[in-house]
């Protein structure tokens, strides 16, 4: 098949090697010149682990190309895939303007039998109203489909190239038919194949985003807890991970989750239900928790330095999660703010998103050397699991500090080591002192 993915961002680009990959000839249309013109050269505009490798390979072969032009885009093309960010309006609810600026531009130029499928992730009622949108506009006859994405940053290609799950929603037949074709190799590989009609498939991936960071916000209620009573979360919620009726992924605690899609899904989901008169106080409180967790390693901090004017932090960590360089609603960049508001000096250390990260707060300082980062700190924070971080000479790492303070806030060191290599170490949600994981697992 001839597919286009509208959009060469972060669900973009997997989605597009996905297919490409698979042997359809894959377009990828987007508005931003300077990016196709880097996808022609192999080159992405952010990372994550393999496919930049991959891209120069599919482009390199003939099968993925790039263009700004929509009438080259849509020539010949049987399915268009809309990948456009929908990030967070000032209300809380999903911005759909450049999603609805691709569904004109796709209503002008797609030929008859085009099936346009949304990946972003919409409001309920929105495969409705482009449904609408493209009777109103005439010409071509274009089918509608709701096909989420289920990626993960760090893991997204990986995810894309072999799906555990792939959810198609629409209530026209053509639309299937066509999805079912193109995904039929990958649910032969094993990828479960879900068909629903539009609003279901719309719905789940809310559903799926609000789950997982009420996981989270579960984890991180256990640890206040622990913090207060002095037992330890990460014996508590690797036990609770071993009953498959719960599972252990994000069911860790930390500073809260962050990224392009937790938070702003949480919040549209909730303004979505909010004007259907629908209350789901729970996930308030989920919201509620996430807060607190950013609250309470702050106040670690404080507590820690006696208060903060003058103070020197250095942030270990800076991308929302590893394996990426997106900060987009990172916690690290939010406790940047509070310390910086507070009167401290903060310097930041990420493998690969410091650069990023001092565009979104310009005053933060960033070093690419961790060492560096820490040279005179008072106290360090562990932001992002990183295994840069995780693999620090400890002893090095407190020779270049001028006090031996860390705030763990991703339980990322064994207690006893730290204490053991002379750090005043508090970690989130467990003792001063105690075992490390690995013993914990044997």
């Amino acid at each position: 098949m001839q597919v286009v993915i509208v959009g060469g961002g972060r669900v973009g680009l997997p989605t597009a090697l996905s297919f490409a990959r698979r042997g359809h000839r894959t377009v990828v249309h987007d508005t931003d010149a300077e990016r196709i013109q880097e996808l022609a050269a192999g080159r992405i505009p952010f990372f994550e682990p393999g496919l930049d490798d991959l891209v120069a390979e599919q482009v390199a072969s003939g099968r993925l190309s790039g263009t700004i032009d929509p009438a080259e885009a849509y020539r010949g093309a049987q399915v268009a895939f809309i990948c456009v960010d929908t990030p967070m309006g000032a209300d809380g609810t999903a911005d759909l303007r450049a999603l609805l600026k691709a569904a004109e531009t796709i209503a002008r130029t797609g030929e008859d039998g085009l099936v346009v499928t949304v990946k972003s992730t919409v409001p309920v009622g929105t495969g409705a109203r482009l449904t609408a949108l493209f009777a109103e506009r005439g010409g071509s006859a274009v089918h509608v489909a709701s096909n989420p994405e289920f990626l993960q940053e760090g893991l997204a290609l990986e995810e894309a190239l072999a799906p555990t799950r792939i959810l198609v929603g629409s209530d026209a037949a053509r639309a299937r038919e066509v999805l079912r074709e193109l995904y039929a190799p990958f649910v032969a590989d094993g990828a479960a194949w879900v068909e629903t009609d539009l609003a279901t498939a719309e719905l789940t991936k809310y559903a799926s985003n609000a789950f997982l960071a009420m996981k989270i916000s579960y984890a991180n209620a256990l640890a206040e807890i622990c913090d207060t009573i002095g037992a330890d979360v990460v014996t508590l919620t690797q036990t609770l991970g071993l009953d498959p009726r719960i599972g252990a992924g994000h069911l860790r605690p930390g500073i809260g989750y962050g990224g392009g899609c937790l938070s702003k899904d949480l919040s549209a989901l909730r303004t979505t239900l909010d004007g259907l008169g629908i209350r789901f106080g729970l996930l308030d409180e989920v919201e509620a928790i996430n807060e607190r967790a950013l609250d309470g390693v702050l106040e670690k901090v404080r507590t820690g330095l006696g208060g903060l004017p003058g103070r020197r932090v250095t942030l270990l960590g800076l991308a929302f999660k590893p394996e990426t360089d997106d900060v987009r609603m990172a916690p690290s960049l939010r406790l940047a703010a509070r310390l910086l508001d507070e009167g401290a000096t903060v310097i930041g250390y990420d493998p690969r998103a410091g650069e990023v990260a001092a565009k979104e707060l310009s005053a933060l300082e960033v070093d690419d050397d961790p060492y560096r980062a820490l040279e005179d700190a008072e106290c360090a924070v562990v932001c992002t699991e990183w295994d840069q971080i995780r693999s620090l000479d400890l002893e090095r790492a407190r020779a270049a500090m001028a006090r031996p303070f860390v705030v763990d806030g991703r339980n990322a060191f064994d207690p006893t080591a730290m204490a053991a290599a002379g750090f005043e170490y508090v970690a989130t949600g467990r003792p001063a002192l105690g075992r490390s994981e690995e013993r914990i697992l044997t």
